[in-house]
This record gives structure tokens, sequence and C-alpha cells, in this order.
């Protein structure tokens, strides 16, 4: 069996999916996700999430809990491994009326993803990796692991609305992922924790 490793992208996935309308798939399973989209003869190893906390800016608490919830049922998974960035504060001004404000902006994904990415080639640990981004920060990792690991397959999958010539160009494949993939890898609507509380998925993700 052809071993394949996730690399999820969710801020990239996030916002392809708001873009659609679908927060009725943000309940999402990501080892679920994968698995549709793996090939015969091809097994998965493992799922590696990549996003930053939202933080606290006292209008955002209800979007801080659903997120919350989200990440401790992912957790629950032991084929997942989340990695964590972080938001930047960064001044803001409008073009036309010259209002301020101070904006947010997320922070170290594109690296981690590049990191995780590049040791795992080296340690063997995948055969495939299955890339879900369109970013095209990530060009540049991927075109060095395929020069460096010529044997090994990186394949780019698409979130929703989002697209990178430049990444998928790098890339040994590309695709974009349908909505029935979504549809289908959806969590349980009740996730247990291992100390036994049960995480509900957010009402407003119905």
């Amino acid at each position: 069996m052809s071993r394949v490793v996730a690399y999820v992208d969710g801020f990239n996935l996030y916002f392809g999916l708001r873009s659609k309308g679908w927060k009725k798939y943000y309940w999402l399973d990501l080892c679920a996700l994968a698995t549709t989209l793996l090939r015969p003869g091809q097994t998965l190893e493992g799922v590696h999430y990549f996003t930053s906390r939202i933080r606290a800016n006292g209008r955002n608490v209800s979007d801080m809990q659903r997120q919350t919830a989200y990440l401790e049922a992912l957790d629950t998974m032991s084929k997942l491994q989340s990695h964590f960035g972080h938001y930047l504060e960064k001044p803001k001004q409008c073009r036309q009326c010259g209002a301020q404000w101070m904006d947010y902006e997320e922070k170290m994904t594109d690296v981690n993803i590049a990191m995780q990415l590049l040791a795992d080639a080296y340690d063997d640990r995948f055969d495939t990796a299955l890339l879900i981004s369109a970013d095209s920060d990530l060009t540049t990792p991927v075109s060095v692991a395929r020069a460096k690991f010529p044997g090994k397959n990186i394949i780019v999958a698409l979130p929703p609305n989002r697209r990178s010539h430049q990444l998928t160009q790098a890339a040994s494949g590309s695709f974009i992922i349908n909505e029935t993939a979504y549809r289908h890898s959806q969590l349980p609507a009740q996730v247990q924790r291992a100390d036994g509380f049960v995480l509900q998925r957010p009402a407003h993700w119905r």
C-alpha cells in the first residue's frame, strides 16, 4: 500500500468553505475527508492540521467557543495532529476616507506546513503528500520537496473557490475537492472527549 500523509491549511480551507456559504460543512472530519480523497491502493498514515486560535477582541466570544469545540473534537482523532500559528495585530487604513482600525493577520501557517512537509519527506513518512490548500506561498517548499525527493508525489487538493496556478504547477498533480466529499466527511453531532465530556456540533454550523 502507498502511504499518504495529509496536510490541511485550515485558514485556506475555512475561507474557501465560507466563500461558498458552506458553514454546514465546518464540523468537518479531516481524517474522513482525507480518506475520501485517497485512490485505490493508498492508505492514510496521518493528518496534520494547521491553524491559529482566534484572538479575543470582545466581539467574537461565540466564534472562539465554536472553534474551541471543533479543535477539541479533532483532538479525539489518533491520526490527527494540530499545529498552531498566531494572529498578528496590524493597523489598516481606508484609502477613501482615511479611517484607521486594527486588524489581525494570520501568521506561521505556511511556514509550519513547509517545515512539516519537508521533515516528513526527509524521514520517509509518506509516499504521497496530500496538500489541502491553494496558498501560493507553498510553491517553493513543494518544489524543493519534489526536487530533493523525486520518488515522492505531492498532490494539491484545492478548497472551494481557491486557486493557485503556481502551486498546482509545482505539484505532481492537483484537483478540486467537490462538495460531496465535504458532505460525506462530517463529524458526529456529538463527539466524546477522553475525559467523557460530550462536545456538541455548534447550532450555528447546521
